[in-house]
């Protein structure tokens, strides 16, 4: 940032901010929503710390000659929204220039006098949404436009929301917005967020999505040097090949070279499983002539995961059904077409959650009875035994079959491979010393259809290949056991 104050006015400023060139086409951007995705220390909160005060400027006086806006920012939690978001804020528009920060309400206010005589005033509220209260405050505020600083730790439903309302301020009666809209940045997200949801696949009109260059690329595994970076000439010499040291391989494609994938924090469920290895190339197509085994979970986001087991003891998760705030009668239609669509003629055996027989307080109907009268026949499985239910997953993961993996699964099952590759997790503790880990993994939108998954396995009878002795001198099935734990 380059300031430098004019002599016979001290209200008078000049900031000095070049854009790369993606960010160049993300600020010319005239959609209501506009995404910037990019690896860490690629310029995004600045960018959009001086986007908002572009338009702050940009704004037409009233009859008053104020040129008058407000903005939100928001962050998904105070501490970071303290830590980060607003220590750039600061760092481009410093209190001793543009005002104070109002630190008990969060707010800085801004009031410059411009040349024509005009007077720039903007209120920016920081907002994050670990406090409910102020979640729903936010809900009701009347913008100009609103600033989403990593969007990826917020929910799509509370940024649709944000663009209902800006453009709110100031109101048609004092000559409306000049400018208004969400603009929200973001480090890459998983596959299955709904950031590349919108951006790689529905591409929905008022939205527009800009992606930076990484500052690393990958080559044959090996990491180099990316030409195309941008704001390389902000950061140390070095900056993305000193910071490898240590990282994982999944940490350096998303941080890094701005890839989209996710990061493991915590215990894996399943550390048996190796991408490269369970996760075919392209889409697996059904064997014909043998049956499905389809597993569920209920409650209020139900999943199903679909499979079939091979004579030779393989087996292949072909897809996956996830959802959330969903009902199960409607579920069941969902499932029941996609059975009929892609695996029509095939024979389904349907296993689920036994605490899914239990009958609702306010329906007589339990989930089995809902899928039997959708023409789904499904059964509990025989125990809800959380070890057992993990073994059999973790035994055909590390089966090995005359050099293939004992279980495969099929790209279309996104949710089910980022939940296997460690989204679904054991979640470390706060606690001092050595790391320690929950008795009990963490529910999340990973969960359900790994849990799905692991019924199918028990109801197939993966469950009692582990515990029931063999014969005749036979090896046993090996008990495979979580030595991270």
């Amino acid at each position: 940032m380059l300031y430098s104050p004019a002599m016979k006015n001290p209200t008078a400023f000049r900031i000095g901010y070049k854009a790369p060139p993606t960010i160049a086409r993300f600020m010319a951007s005239r959609a209501l929503f506009r995404g910037l995705m990019g690896p860490v220390g690629s310029g995004k909160s600045s960018a959009c710390s001086v986007e908002l005060m572009a338009k702050a400027f940009a704004q037409a006086p009233d009859a008053g000659g104020l040129r008058r806006t407000r903005f939100a920012v928001v962050r998904n939690t105070y501490r970071e929204l303290k830590d980060t978001t607003l220590r750039t804020w600061l760092s481009w528009f410093p209190e001793d220039v543009f005002g104070s920060f109002g630190h008990s309400d969060m707010t800085h206010r801004l009031r410059q006098p411009q040349p024509d005589g005009s007077v720039v005033e903007a209120e920016v509220l920081f907002r994050a949404l670990d406090r409910p209260q102020d979640a729903r405050k936010l809900l009701s505020l009347e913008l100009t436009g609103a600033w989403v600083n990593e969007a990826r730790e917020l929910p799509l439903t509370l940024v649709e929301a944000l663009g209902d309302r800006v453009e709110r301020f100031p109101s048609g009666r004092e000559g409306g917005c000049t400018w208004a809209g969400v603009i929200l940045d973001t480090n890459p997200p998983d596959t299955d967020h709904w950031w590349h949801r919108l951006a790689e696949e529905q591409k929905p009109a008022g939205w527009e999505f800009f992606a930076q260059p990484g500052g690393l690329l990958e080559q044959n595994g090996v990491f180099v040097p990316n030409p195309d970076a941008e704001n390389l000439d902000h950061l140390p010499p070095g900056f993305y090949r000193r910071r490898m040291a240590g990282k994982s391989a999944r940490h350096v494609r998303v941080y890094y070279c701005g890839r989209y994938g996710f990061v493991q924090d915590g215990l894996p469920v399943y550390p048996e499983f190796d991408e490269n290895r369970h996760v075919a190339a392209a889409p697996l197509v059904p064997a014909p002539g043998l049956p499905l085994y389809v597993g569920l979970d209920f409650g209020l986001t139900p999943a199903a995961a679909i499979a079939q087991r091979l004579p030779d003891g393989r087996w292949l998760l072909l897809d996956e059904l996830v959802s959330q705030s969903m009902g199960m009668l409607r579920f069941a239609g969902l499932l029941g077409e996609l059975l009929r669509e892609r695996y029509s003629g095939l024979a389904a055996e349907i296993w689920g959650d036994p605490a899914g027989a239990a009958r609702a307080q306010t329906d007589e109907r339990t989930p089995y009875d809902i899928l039997r009268a959708s023409g789904l026949p499904a059964r509990p499985v025989h125990t809800n035994d959380p070890l057992l239910r993990r073994e059999a997953v973790a035994a055909a993961l590390a089966r090995d079959v005359d050099g293939r993996p004992g279980l495969v699964l099929s790209p279309r099952c996104r949710t089910l491979i980022a939940g296997m590759a460690g989204a679904w997790r054991f979640r470390r503790l706060a606690v001092s010393g050595e790391d320690r880990y929950a008795d009990a993994p963490e529910k999340s939108r990973f969960s359900h259809v790994c849990e799905a998954a692991q019924y199918l396995f028990v109801g197939a009878g993966e469950g009692r290949r582990i515990t029931t002795p063999t014969t005749g001198g036979a090896p046993r099935q090996q008990r495979s056991v979580n030595q991270a734990r």
